[in-house]
């Protein structure tokens, strides 16, 4: 082995991406970005979708931006991003139109139409899924329904974090974390479901074979190592390409830990555990809790939560509003400020997807549930971190009866960590102690797998042990239970 490694991570979520250059030596890990640019989606004749030439010339400057500072020398890159969306591509690869994005329209009553082919319960027995309306599943259902003539000409799907690992080496694979949010994937046997997609008369031929977390997809193409500065050797490696899975697999949790649960906090809020088998019961299908792919064969056991996308999207109109320039440091402070327990709003209320004034549906939620309307900008944001933490605390409750435990800590990673409001609410309405950190969790799960991919490292546990030995965590205790317990109650 090596003294040192040096792995390129893009690190895409909803709202940007990230380059990131991890090194890694024998008994620590370090973190650089090197390069950041938007990613969100635009809408182009009605259809909201990915500018994905413009995220793929970000890529390339990243991958320059790397050249230009350690040369040519790179033992690895890897992309992870969001689930469910993916590019259709023609028999001779070539793209055959931008991705969908998933808060696009397209999907509004597909499940509906789905259980009318097939019955929830099946679908559910077949996939472990949960059951969100942007589902891969309900996407080709709905291009299948408008007789799309893309879909018939298409010759091979590729999942969004795939999609880029192809464009950067030429060679197609489906990534095992990121095919299992598709709702198309058998939950025991890791496999693509064909019966389902005969059932819902869905093209065969467009799934390529799945690959686990770690494989070397190939090697930078000559014409991008040309462009960039980069040795054309350097292999493409899929990490978890689903950001939660990379996210999940960097949870600094010893081996000897007591019961846990893993939030990964950013534009959602993902809350589960780590399962060595999937969970598909009656139990779990009338909590709507998913089955999807882990590190390591494992099964990341979860409940997908609206999370601090209300807090972005109200920044978002805030700022079209007013032209101020908001930082979210500001909008925290105000909310610390503001009253609490004003009102608490339904986190499974649908409209909260993609409304088109976030402030303005939050406090039609209050209304509409009899609870006084929050009026300023700290009230609102309060409104919705309060809503977050008690969802929190609803999901593990519910989380804890499914796996007949009780559990011991709860451990937030990603971004949402530095909002410390919101992880002394979690702490404080969970009732038991949080661990925050790493603040950059997947960019350091898509590092490690990198990692393992190459024999850098030989286990999660060895990334996680290392990651818990190189990464500031913050301890919070739960303080104030009682008022968290009378409004639960309400």
């Amino acid at each position: 082995m090596k003294e040192l490694y040096r792995f390129l991570a893009f690190d895409l979520g909803a709202e940007s991406g990230r380059a990131v250059c991890g090194v890694l030596a024998k008994d620590h890990i370090e973190l650089e970005v090197l390069h950041r640019f938007r990613t969100e989606g635009l809408t182009m004749l009605g259809t909201r979708q990915w500018d994905l030439p413009r995220i793929y010339e970000e890529i390339c400057t990243g991958l320059t931006c790397y050249a230009r500072k350690y040369g040519p020398q790179l033992d690895g890159i890897g992309v992870d991003t969001w689930g469910v969306d993916f590019g259709l591509l023609t028999k001779d690869g070539e793209l055959l139109a931008n991705p969908v994005h998933y808060r696009d329209k397209r999907t509004d009553g597909m499940m509906d139409h789905a259980f009318s082919i097939l019955p929830k319960d099946d679908i559910y027995r077949a996939t472990g899924i949960q059951f969100l309306p942007f589902n891969t599943l309900y996407q080709l259902l709905s291009m299948r329904q408008a007789q799309s003539p893309i879909l018939e000409v298409a010759d091979g799907l590729l999942m969004m974090g795939d999609l880029l690992s192809y464009l950067l080496c030429g060679n197609q694979a489906c990534e095992y974390t990121a095919a299992s949010t598709s709702q198309l994937v058998e939950p025991h046997t890791r496999t693509w479901n064909k019966e389902l997609l005969d059932t819902f008369d869905l093209p065969k031929n467009l799934l390529r074979d799945i690959v686990p977390p770690g494989t070397i997809i190939g090697k930078l193409l000559p014409d991008i190592a040309e462009r960039t500065g980069l040795s054309p050797d350097t292999p493409i490696i899929a990490p978890c390409i689903h950001d939660t899975g990379s996210a999940v697999a960097a949870t600094p949790v010893s081996t000897d830990s007591g019961p846990w649960a893993y939030l990964s906090s950013g534009t959602w809020s993902l809350l589960g555990a780590e399962l060595p088998e999937p969970m598909v019961n009656e139990e779990s299908l009338k909590e709507d809790f998913t089955n999807e792919g882990g590190a390591e064969n494992t099964i990341r056991f979860l409940k997908n939560i609206f999370g601090l996308w209300l807090v972005q999207e109200c920044r978002r109109v805030w700022e079209r509003e007013t032209g101020e320039s908001l930082d979210y440091s500001t909008l925290t402070a105000e909310a610390e400020a503001a009253p609490a327990f004003t009102a608490l709003i339904d986190l499974d209320d649908p409209r909260l997807l993609a409304p088109d004034n976030m402030p303005e549906l939050i406090q039609t939620l209050c209304r509409e549930s009899g609870q006084p309307v929050p009026e300023t900008r700290g009230e609102i944001i309060r409104c919705a971190l309060e809503s977050l933490a008690m969802k929190y605390r609803q999901t593990l409750h519910t989380l804890d009866r499914l796996l007949g435990r009780k559990t011991e800590r709860l451990y937030i990673i990603g971004g949402g960590t530095q909002n410390k409001l919101l992880c002394q609410m979690t702490a404080d309405a969970c009732g038991i102690p949080v661990t925050a950190g790493p603040v950059e969790a997947t960019a350091l799960g898509n590092i490690g797998l990198q990692a393992i991919g190459v024999g850098a490292l030989d286990s999660v546990q060895a990334l996680r042990t290392l990651i818990a030995h190189s990464s500031p965590l913050e301890q919070y205790q739960p303080k104030n239970t009682t008022d968290w317990d009378q409004h639960s109650a309400k």
